[in-house]
């Protein structure tokens, strides 16, 4: 068995760093300008942001007119009309909201950055992008498991269950954790991604998020995750359960405690925790894929 996961290295000069890549402003459906967003987020200790206005394009020029208040901020959009919302993180240019999905995604990859399907589980019918989308696309990072602005609209903020099909079906898709900020009371410090970066950089943290060194949060602080041949460890600070769930969101082992450690069964084709902890509370892992003769894990 070999188990293959983006925490092979965490004991090196790196350091862990939280952000949040879904804010909007008065550029688009926000109610407060670019820099009471960044002071609000770094009065949070936020390490990074991304401020990601509907089709508006927030560049590296644009910030160097705001103060940083220290955090690293990340240029982007949040690509809006014409079909499902898509985050372009890193971006370098404006990519036109085409209705074929599939053609920004390929325009994305073609430039600078990376693509995140954006809280899927929104509106009446739990499907603001539908899991055959999800399926279909090739080239996009992840998706929002976690979108905190959903939890007073229609839907469900959280969208493990789409992670879930999507992980069992062999593809690698990391899962982010996002304010999708617009209020300034309701909107901000729900959820974000803990980053272990090498360098305190753009490159340092997109680069991070990119190859799924990081963990979703809504609160639960993730303090190790070990892998010493077919056992896998975590430990948090605050978790109160941690629940271990392989394919298709299946529970394999929970523990009322602040760590686990789980034997991977060679059946699983993939294992990801849950850290639940006081509240509405939670961290998530990204997925450790087990590689066997029984799974074949696709690209």
């Amino acid at each position: 068995m070999q188990i293959e996961h983006p925490y092979s290295d965490l004991s090196g000069s790196g350091q862990w760093i939280c952000g949040n890549l879904h804010a909007h402003t008065i550029f688009s459906d926000g109610l407060r300008d670019r820099q009471a967003i960044i002071d609000d987020y770094a009065a949070r200790h936020h390490g990074f942001l991304m401020l990601s206005d509907h089709d508006y394009f927030t560049s590296e020029a644009d910030y160097q007119n705001l103060d940083t208040r220290g955090m690293i901020l990340i240029p982007g959009n949040e690509i809006t009309a014409n079909g499902p919302h898509l985050l372009h993180v890193h971006a370098d240019r404006k990519v036109e909201p085409h209705t074929d999905r599939q053609k920004v995604l390929d325009e994305i990859r073609s430039a600078r950055g990376f693509a995140i399907a954006n809280h899927p589980n929104w509106q009446n019918n739990f499907a603001h992008c539908p899991q055959e989308l999800l399926e279909m696309w090739c080239g996009y990072v992840g998706l929002e498991i976690y979108n905190g602005t959903i939890g007073r609209l229609d839907g469900s903020p959280y969208a493990t269950n789409r992670w879930d099909i999507l992980l069992a079906a062999g593809r690698r898709v990391w899962g982010f954790a996002n304010d999708d900020s617009h209020l300034p009371a309701d909107d901000v410090g729900l959820g974000w991604n803990c980053a272990y970066v090498e360098e305190r950089t753009v490159e340092g943290v997109t680069n991070a998020l990119r190859m799924g060194r990081f963990y979703a949060s809504t609160g639960v602080v993730i303090t190790q995750v070990r892998v010493e041949r077919n056992q896998i460890y975590i430990e948090t600070e605050n978790a109160e359960r941690i629940v271990a769930l392989q394919d298709v969101g299946r529970r394999l082992k929970v523990t009322d405690a602040r760590f686990i450690e789980v034997e991977v069964p060679t059946t699983a084709k993939y294992i990801r925790f849950e850290c639940w902890g006081r509240g509405e509370s939670f961290a998530w892992t990204q997925p450790f894929f087990i590689m066997s003769e029984t799974c074949c894990l696709q690209v």
